[in-house]
């Protein structure tokens, strides 16, 4: 073995740019941080050949002495921490104090800056550390060009100029939404790309994330304590295939941290299918010394002394959010002169009485909610919700009771307004005072039993008893799971026992989904109690069976519907937390505006 030696300083910030300098957008991150901490209120920044070339960021920030300046290419200096104390509570974008030392090892680094109250501007280089007075009105700049132009075997894992930039835009805009108060400028190879003036923090949301995510997106602000979470989550209509428009930061500081990731994801949970994610914007404050930032010299990464606090703080505050039905005030004002009636009261009276069923959709009438019309969520449930009435014996679409003219169709006081007929069996078209809504009614339906049944499942749930026991034929594995998941099918509502070797006897079911097609129902939960544990399914599987359970429980395509009963969903939807998505993630309904009818027929042209 060679005899151990000490090795150069080169060579020390040499190896240290591996962790610091991965690419040209760390480089850029680490001078902007830089820039933020000098108190900057405008940056400039600009890039050449994606970064690779040439990146320039002039700060109108506090500037660096004079005597300084060689320090700031030092190895473990900074003005920013002197104490352990201070490591604890980093209230600064860095501390470290190895950025500019591991970035000017390999790239030509040139810094010119001007304190406050000096003269002028002094230079320095980052090969040699020589100074020269140098012109410059106020703050810094800092000039890195050719990056790892000593090191050419790293030089060649960097990817095209397109790439190395997309990476460096990032960067800048994880900067632009953590401090809307600065102006920010970004160009590259000459021509801007974004020109952001300071503004408030959702005018510059919507200046980088688009103003398709400002209409589909609902602001946090949660209080707890020491903590607070506030920004911008989008709603699940707005999902993406990627995580490409997630930005979490803690203190204003950009992070990666997956207790944070999986708290929203849980919050979006029920509402969101599982292969698309969730667009948002949010920022955790806390006090500083409740987060360990000295994780990774990249500084993304973060720890929590109180992980498991922050975790349920985080789900919370967003599942808060998320489960306000956007039905519950859907009715939206035309202009400022219309009062808002989205709190409309309901009227528990009863209905009238549903005519016989026919074979065919009645003629289209309006209905409107007279004394003998109005009902609530309450009162009456209609028959495929509590599974009264027999599968094969569907309602028909029924004309107006009160022969009042289609015109006489209420607007206020229901957010999704009244049922005027029913499509193909499918969707309800229903008129409030925005314009038309669709509603598909399985998966409406699907969110409110899946909502009902998670509101029960903890305690006894009201069962149906069958008059004549559904006898099952299943085979062995099957006949296993239920004698092992007896407890949980009964905790579920389900009443089942062996009358055979293969046949398994159900005598009854939850009152919800008494009119559900039991055979199917009770094979596929037994398929998935099958995959997991019984002890495990309560905390582990018990929402997915419920949401098992629901789906089969849910009125089906091509069942036609009375008009009461079509209101009767439209309250229940109202009343109904994120009864904008059925159980898949699917939306459950959307509205036509009067304008938007307009504009596809022309009127006004």
């Amino acid at each position: 073995m060679p005899s151990i030696k000490p090795l150069s300083d080169l060579l020390i910030n040499q190896i240290a740019a591996g962790e610091v300098v991965e690419r040209p957008a760390s480089v850029l991150k680490e001078v902007l941080e830089n820039a933020l901490d000098a108190g900057s209120r405008a940056i400039e920044v600009q890039l050449e050949q994606g970064g690779v070339r040439r990146i320039r960021v002039v700060d109108d920030g506090c500037g660096i002495d004079r005597n300084d300046l060689p320090l700031a290419l030092a190895r473990h200096a900074t003005s920013k921490i002197a104490t352990l104390d201070d490591l604890e509570r980093v209230g600064t974008m860095g501390f470290r104090g190895e950025a500019l030392a591991a970035i000017a090892a390999v790239a030509r680094t040139r810094i010119t800056s001007r304190a406050n109250g000096e003269p002028h501007a002094w230079s320095i280089e980052g090969s040699d550390l020589s100074l020269s007075p140098a012109a410059l009105n106020c703050g810094t700049v800092v000039d890195v060009a050719e990056l790892y132009f000593n090191t050419p075997a790293r030089r060649k894992f960097l990817k095209t100029e397109a790439t190395e930039f997309a990476h460096c835009d990032e960067v800048f805009r994880r900067v632009a939404l953590a401090r809307p108060d600065i102006g920010l400028q970004l160009s590259h190879n000459g021509r801007v790309i974004h020109r952001l003036p300071p503004a408030d923090p959702q005018a510059r949301t919507g200046a980088l994330m688009g103003d398709d995510f400002l209409a589909q997106a609902r602001p946090v602000d949660a209080d707890a304590g020491a903590l607070r979470l506030s920004g911008l989550v989008s709603l699940p209509a707005y999902s993406r295939a990627s995580r490409d428009a997630q930005y979490f930061f803690v203190n204003g500081r950009f992070v990666r941290d997956k207790l944070l990731t999986h708290a929203v994801r849980q919050a979006y949970q029920d509402i969101l299918h599982g292969n698309r994610h969730p667009a948002y914007v949010l920022f955790l404050e806390l006090d500083p010394a409740g987060v360990d930032v000295n994780v990774h010299p990249a500084k993304i990464e973060v720890r929590f002394r109180e992980a498991r606090a922050i975790h349920q703080f985080v789900f919370h505050a967003v599942s808060r959010i998320l489960a306000a039905s956007g039905a519950a005030s859907a009715s939206e004002p035309l202009s400022s002169s219309i009062p808002n009636h989205a709190q409309g009261t309901q009227t528990s009276v009863d209905l009238p009485p549903s005519p016989p069923p026919t074979r065919y959709q009645a003629p289209l009438r309006s209905y409107g909610p007279g004394p003998q019309a109005m009902e609530s969520a309450n009162h009456r449930y209609f028959d495929f919700v509590a599974g009264a009435a027999a599968p094969g014996n569907a309602m028909q679409g029924t004309s107006n009771q009160s022969g009042a003219p289609a015109a006489d169709v209420p607007t206020d006081g229901a957010p999704l307004g009244y049922a005027l007929a029913q499509l193909h069996g499918v969707y309800i078209l229903a008129q409030n005072r925005s314009g038309l809504v669709l509603v598909d009614m399985h998966a409406a339906h699907e969110r409110i039993l899946y909502e009902k049944l998670k509101a029960v499942v903890d305690g006894r749930p009201s069962i149906q008893r069958l008059l004549i026991p559904a006898v099952l034929r299943l085979d062995a594995r099957s006949m296993a799971v239920a004698e092992e998941c007896t407890e949980v099918l009964v905790g579920m509502g389900f009443e089942v026992a062996p009358v055979g070797p293969h046949e398994l006897s159900v005598r009854s079911v939850p009152t919800l989904l008494a009119n559900a097609p039991i055979a199917d129902l009770v094979r596929q939960l037994l398929d998935e109690l099958g995959e997991v544990p019984a002890s495990e399914v309560i905390t582990a599987r018990r929402n997915e069976l419920l949401a098992t359970m629901a789906c089969h429980g849910a009125v089906r395509a091509n069942r036609s519907l009375s008009i009461p009963e079509m209101n009767a969903l439209l309250r229940d939807m109202e009343a109904t937390e994120r009864a904008d998505q059925c159980n898949h993630g699917r939306p459950t309904w959307t509205q036509l505006s009067m304008s938007e009818l307009d504009r596809f027929f022309m009127r006004g042209k």
